[in-house]
């Protein structure tokens, strides 16, 4: 299982990156490497992280994290809507037979 960690931990590590590659000149994979070695992480939860802060900062094209929760909210309203739907539907389908039996007098 994944281990979680902070976003305080994850903004320090992509700091330490960017110091990195300012400080000792060196490539944007040489600096994630580095401060991944020395925080203990995988390499590629950085990058990762990396990739996802330059997202949500408009410096690489992609889905923002604001925008993911959006669309993960409206995909549980669209699903909960057609369950509903179908909840309707089905009452509708039985109420109208109830009404198409012919009746005792």
């Amino acid at each position: 299982m994944p281990r979680q960690y902070s976003p305080e931990f994850r903004v320090r590590a992509l700091r330490l990156v960017d110091t990195t590659m300012e400080s000792a000149e060196v490539s944007e994979f040489e600096a994630i490497k580095s401060v991944a070695s020395k925080l203990g992480v995988a390499e590629e939860s950085v990058r990762r992280w990396r990739r996802k802060s330059q997202i949500d900062a408009g410096e690489r094209p992609g889905v923002t994290t604001s925008e993911h929760a959006e669309i993960r909210r409206l995909k549980r309203e669209v699903a909960e809507l057609r369950r509903a739907n179908e909840i309707l539907k089905s009452a509708s389908a039985f109420f109208a037979a109830e009404l198409d039996r012919p009746g005792t007098k």
